[in-house]
């Protein structure tokens, strides 16, 4: 999924240059690392993404945020997060994607 998504983010990228381009800026300021890590700003990602409940953002962002070095205890805590703000909704998107998603990433 997240493959699918890059290549579709890219797309929408040559279709929109003038509405993707600084979101893209914007994108790299943000989860660069600053007072807070680009590992932490992920796990922020992951919590937002599966609060929000946007499947292919909360796949992308799992992915790199093992990528990043964080764990799976740190991952599911960041889900916990998200669990508590978006409530049964989100428990369930959690139990269906994210734990998927670790599982098809799993060493």
């Amino acid at each position: 999924m997240p493959e699918k998504l890059e290549a579709a983010m890219q797309e929408l990228q040559r279709e929109c240059p003038s509405l993707m381009e600084p979101f893209g800026l914007l994108h790299k300021a943000a989860v660069e690392d600053g007072v807070l890590s680009a590992k932490t700003k992920k796990l922020m990602m992951i919590a937002v993404s599966a609060a929000t409940r946007c499947e292919p953002c909360l796949r992308l962002h799992v992915k790199g945020a093992l990528e990043l070095g964080a764990t799976r205890e740190e991952i599911l805590e960041a889900a916990g997060v998200a669990i508590l703000m978006g409530g049964g909704p989100t428990a369930a998107y959690c139990a269906l994607y994210l734990l998927d998603e670790l599982q098809r990433r799993k060493k």
